[in-house]
Order: C-alpha cells, then sequence, then structure tokens
C-alpha cells in the first residue's frame, strides 16, 4: 500500500508527549495516506510508530497498519508495495500449514515472512518497491530498509535526543525545526546538481537511507549502525551474466518481453482504478502497450502537453494511444499555470528541488488521480538501458581528449572562451548549413570547461552539473568531493556513467520529483522497468544490444516494434522538458526577480550575491542561457523562503 510512515524514539522524554509529537509528523504527510491514521506504542522502550494509509490492495481494516505478525515478536510500519506478495503467501502456506490470514494485504505476508524468516532474508525474498521500518520486539531493536533503486523514500537522524525518522523531510523539519540547521556543504551540492545526494539532506544530522540499503537501531545501547547494502547493482554490472553474452539479439530481446510482461501483470493488480503515464516516448510506450495487450478493456493513459512546439510530444503520445486503443486523456500546460503551481514547489519538494520537470509531473500526478489511484511509467528506461545521448557524446569526447596534447586543449579553451554563445552563434550562420551541423554557440562555449577534464568522471559530471564546487557560489562550504567516488573506473566508460546515474541521479533526482509530486496528489505510481530482475538483466545485455547505430535503448526499441510501428515513435528525444528559459523571460520574470533580491540574499550570507546578479543579467539579456543555473537558485531560496 502507498503511504506514509514515521517514527520516534527516546528515553529523555515522556511516551505521552512523544505520541503527541508523532502525531503532529504524521498530520505532515497526511498527502501521502488520506484514507486513515494509526500509532502503535512500546512505553516500555518509549518507541512510537505511525502510519498514514493510502488504500491499495485490501481496503479493510484487515490490512491498517502498523501491523504486527502472528507470533508477535515483530511490528511493521511500511510504505510501497509487495509486488510478488501472493507468491510468498504461498511459499508460506507450504512452509508452514494453512495460515489463517486475517485479509489478504501485502503487509500482512510481510509480517508473517519476517516471524518465518527473519529480516534479512525476508528482505532478500521481495519484489517491489517500499520503505520498512521493522521492530523486533525480542532483540529489542528496530531496523530501517529502503527497496532497491530507491523508489520510497526514507529519512532518518537523531534531532534533540529523540531518534525520528519519516517518509518525508517534512514531517521531521516542521516538528523540530528549532533544533536543525543547514548543512552548507549539502547546499554546495545541491547547487551543482539540483537535488541533494549522496544519503545527505539539507539539514546537518538528517539522512536519507541509500538505496537497497538498511539500518538497525539498537534500543539497549541506542547505537544506530551504518547503513549496509543488501542487493548491489554494481555488482552485476562487474559479473556481466555470462548467459546472456551468449545469446543472439533475437533471444534477449525475447527474454525481456516475456520478463516484462511477468512485471507489469503483477504491477498492475490492485483494488482500485489504475492507468498509465504516456509521453508517446519508448519506454512509457512500451509500458503503455504491453499492459494494455494483457487488458480485455481499454486501458486509462494520460500525458501532458505545451504550447511551444519544441517541447509539446502531446502529438506523438495521442498518436500511439490511438494505435494501442487506449482511453487517452491529454491536459496542455501553460507558463501562466506554471507561475500558479511554483509558490507551491516548496512545501511539496520539502529541500531544495531544482528539477524544473517537476512541473509537468505534478499536473500530470493531478490530472491523473482524478481518473485513477495507480499509475505505471516508464521511468528508469534511459539509466538502465542506455537512452541518454549524452553517453555516447561523452565517451567519444574523452576519447579524443585524452589523446590530445595539453597544448592543443589549452588553445582550444582559450579560442572557444573568446566569445560569448551569442557571437558564435552569429558567426555560425555565416557557414554553409553542411558545416554547422549541430554546432551552437552554447556547445563552443562549453568546450573550455569539458577541455580541462582530468578523466571520464571529471567529464561526465561537468556535463551533469551546473554551479562548480569551484565557482564559491556557497559562502563557508568546505567540501571537496563532488560525488565523484561514485565511479567504477574498471567498468567500459558507457557503463560508468549508466552505473552512476543509476545509483546518484535515478534516486535523488527523477524519483524523488516522481515519489514527491504523486504522492502529495495522493497517486501511486509503479513503474515496471525499475523491477530488480530487469535492472539485473539490463546490467548484463552487451553495449552493442544498448547502443546501435547512434541509438541508445536498442533493445527496447526492438521490443516495441512488436507492438507499434516505429515511425510513431522514431524522432529526437526531447525528455520531460518545460520551456524554462522563455518563462524565465516572460512569464515567470517578476516572480523570480522578487526572489532573487540582491538585498535579501546579501542578507542570508549563503550565496555570492554578486555572482547570481550576474547570471541573471546574462540570461536577461539573452548573451547566454542561465535558466537551468537560475533554477537551482530560485528553488532553494523559494524553499528557504517558506521555512523561514
Amino acid at each position: 500500500m502507498m503511504c506514509g510512515i514515521a517514527g520516534i524514539f527516546s528515553r529523555n522524554y515522556p511516551s505521552s508527549s512523544l505520541s503527541n509529537e508523532l502525531k503532529e509528523m504524521l498530520g505532515r504527510i497526511s498527502h501521502r495516506g488520506p484514507d486513515a491514521e494509526n500509532i502503535w506504542s512500546d512505553s516500555d522502550i518509549n518507541l512510537h510508530l505511525g502510519h498514514r494509509r493510502l488504500s491499495i490492495f485490501d481496503l479493510s481494516e484487515s490490512g491498517s497498519q502498523p501491523m504486527m505478525s502472528q507470533c508477535g515478536r515483530y511490528i511493521v510500519t511500511y510504505n510501497g508495495e509487495i509486488y510478488n506478495f501472493e507468491q510468498l503467501r504461498d511459499e508460506l502456506n507450504k512452509a508452514r500449514g494453512t495460515i489463517i490470514w486475517r485479509g489478504h494485504s501485502d503487509t500482512e505476508v510481510l509480517v508473517e515472512c519476517l516471524s518465518s524468516y527473519g529480516v534479512l532474508e525476508t528482505i532478500a525474498k521481495l519484489t517491489g518497491m517500499f520503505s520498512i521500518a521493522i521492530y523486533d520486539r525480542l532483540d529489542k531493536c528496530i531496523y530501517l530498509v529502503r527497496d532497491r533503486m530507491g523508489e520510497k523514500p526514507l529519512y532518518y537522524g537523531m534531532v534533540n535526543g529523540r531518534f525520528v525518522f519519516s517518509s518525508e523531510l517534512k514531517a521531521i523539519v516542521q516538528s523540530y525545526s528549532e533544533y536543525l540547521s543547514l548543512d552548507l556543504d549539502s547546499t554546495s551540492l545541491y547547487m551543482s546538481f539540483g537535488y541533494v545526494g549522496g544519503g545527505r539532506s539539507i539539514y546537518k544530522g538528517i539522512k536519507k537511507l541509500p538505496p537497497s540499503s538498511y539500518i538497525k537501531l539498537d534500543f539497549q545501547t541506542g547505537l544506530v549502525s551504518e547503513a549496509e547494502q543488501y542487493w548491489n547493482i554494481a555488482e552485476c554490472f562487474e559479473k556481466k551474466n555470462t548467459h546472456s553474452q551468449e545469446l543472439d539479439e533475437t533471444q534477449l530481446i525475447s527474454n525481456l518481453d516475456k520478463a516484462l510482461n511477468e512485471v507489469i501483470k503483477r504491477q498492475a493488480m490492485a483494488d482500485v482504478p489504475l492507468g498509465a503515464f504516456l509521453s508517446g516516448g519508448v519506454d512509457s510506450s512500451l509500458v503503455s502497450a504491453i499492459m494494455q495487450s494483457q487488458s480485455h478493456q481499454p486501458i486509462r493513459t494520460f500525458t501532458i502537453g505545451f504550447d511551444e512546439d519544441a517541447y509539446n510530444e502531446a502529438p506523438y503520445a495521442k498518436a500511439v494511444a490511438k494505435h494501442l486503443g487506449t482511453d487517452h486523456t491529454e491536459l496542455f500546460v501553460h507558463a501562466s499555470d506554471a507561475l500558479k503551481l511554483v509558490e507551491e514547489l516548496p512545501s511539496i519538494y520539502d529541500e531544495p528541488f531544482a528539477d524544473s520537470s517537476q512541473m509537468p509531473t505534478l499536473l500530470v500526478s493531478r490530472m491523473t488521480k482524478k481518473y485513477v489511484t495507480v499509475a505505471l511509467s516508464g521511468d528508469g528506461g534511459d539509466e538502465l538501458f542506455c537512452g541518454y545521448p549524452r553517453y555516447e557524446l561523452c565517451e567519444k569526447l574523452w576519447q579524443k581528449l585524452s589523446n590530445t596534447p595539453s597544448w592543443v586543449k589549452s588553445s582550444t579553451s582559450v579560442i572557444s572562451n573568446s566569445l560569448s554563445p551569442l557571437y558564435w552563434d552569429k558567426l555560425l550562420k555565416l557557414l554553409p548549413s553542411s558545416l554547422r551541423s549541430d554546432l551552437t554557440g552554447r556547445r563552443i562555449s562549453g568546450i573550455s570547461e569539458f577541455s580541462k577534464s582530468t578523466g571520464l568522471e571529471d567529464l561526465y559530471l561537468k556535463l551533469m552539473t551546473r554551479w562548480k564546487l569551484d565557482d564559491h557560489l556557497v559562502l563557508g562550504s568546505q567540501i571537496k568531493n563532488n560525488l565523484v567516488d561514485g565511479f567504477h573506473h574498471d567498468l567500459p566508460h558507457i557503463d560508468q556513467m549508466r552505473l552512476w546515474d543509476i545509483q546518484n541521479y535515478l534516486p535523488d533526482d527523477l524519483l524523488v520529483k516522481v515519489d514527491r509530486a504523486s504522492m502529495s496528489a495522493s497517486l501511486e505510481i509503479r513503474a515496471p522497468l525499475l523491477d530488480h530482475k530487469i535492472a539485473e538483466f539490463a546490467a548484463s545485455l552487451p553495449r552493442d544490444v544498448l547502443l546501435k547505430n547512434g541509438k541508445g535503448k536498442w533493445i527496447l526499441r526492438k521490443l516495441l516494434d512488436k507492438y507499434v510501428p516505429r515511425e510513431l515513435i522514431e524522432r529526437p528525444k526531447t525528455g520531460f522538458e518545460v520551456p524554462l528559459a522563455q518563462w524565465l523571460r516572460g512569464d515567470l520574470k517578476k516572480w523570480a526577480q522578487d526572489i532573487l533580491d540582491p538585498v535579501q540574499i546579501k542578507s542570508d550570507g549563503i550565496f555570492d550575491y554578486v555572482k547570481v546578479s550576474k547570471v541573471w543579467n546574462q540570461h536577461q539579456r539573452g548573451h547566454y542561457d542561465r535558466s537551468l543555473y537560475l533554477w537551482h537558485v530560485l528553488m532553494f531560496q523559494a524553499w528557504r523562503n517558506f521555512n523561514r
């Protein structure tokens, strides 16, 4: 069940006081579970576990949480879905004899698995998306566990003598804000990437539990363990399944088709209305196509469109929907919609978050919720199946840079820096179109920065970041490492970048965006491509099945040919982007100017206000597109203003 969880433990405060604090925390995340609220307490050790419920399976009271195992040893409060719970229930019935089940929820299966197998063996058996708190009453400890790919969030930490955890940071912040302080090093990472990654939060002392990890709090000692992994996608890349290397392309496509059909069949089960997001791209079209092939009636599909043609994928989605025969709904987004929405973003993304596609994601979630409670998406396809053009671009660029003498790179840097992107664009117009190719002033200006790269990881992170640590934008930050340690240098170049994205960009940006947007609308999103067996399969694939003739996701495209004509899909990749540069010079300009007030920024003492003002002026004059740099600052300032 898709829900919100929270908990609190302390030896220093009365049980009644902690119970009231937990109720306040749960109230902050009521949108994650509007159907019910429950608290379970153990006053002897002063532990309180809470749950907000959005009912998906077993809508009766028998599915309520926190839930105790029949043996009485384990108490669970959890957020997510266990997709293989029916299989696990059958295993339990065979192993223990027919169990008298109270209902048919996945939660009950989870607690009985804990009773039969223990914590770590149970976690290894689970297929799904989840964040779980497990109280072991016998061993007097609590485990916090997060799913393998990081679909469901979990924050935790010590706050003024209390150990607290919650599905969202706002439950902790708005209850204990007086005890929390801004982490400037996390702020620097945020300004670089547009999200707070690396298991950190924007506050000192509060952490995110990493994907595929668990921690243990021992109530007798009060000690919290370091996060330990129970599954590691990097090992799948390193071991490269020998069997898959021996199979030909046709066999691999067939295997993927069978696996995805099984995953989507499981994920398309619910006791509530269900649909799918459909952008008209490869990933969402494949998920929708398989989902429709398994249904005896038209499934519901949903898409977002824009007035600006360069960003509008709605016609493609509509064509795919017509071919598949789905019941299709589309919503068009205007700049005025964004203006109404920006005021809400700091409360929805409760730490600074600067992926501007958060706005259409939020709008499509709200639209979808009017019709269904659960929607399937194509999230994860680009990272797992090599869908980003930047992978091959960076590989080729690094191969050239690593073989280029330093004096040539230095000269190239000087030349590319000599003119602004605007003037480079003017000069390029003088060239014949056959010579211009894809050159733009912005790309030429970027050569200067890329040419200084010391390795593939350095080059890739330059591409993935905006404000650099050596820009010294954040005053007082001491952080040196820009998450570069996440690279596995023993892997092929393409795999290095894919794996970094899977372990960083996917859980800390894309899945945060989707989780907060959908749950703010009380909508559950399921991502079949993120099933861990699909992820392991993708990690084992040879390069030429992923990337061929300059096109990524080759195997997904070949499989999609079975369901949708290629001419409906083939087009340049745009992503789920918004015309942010235009909006910041138009409908959002006044809002942005107010937030970027130099007096306020200088007074806060967090950013170098001269650098912020410079970037704003560059963008408004049209010399540069600085929209992404500005969005990072804007989302931070909007968040800070909201939490003052």
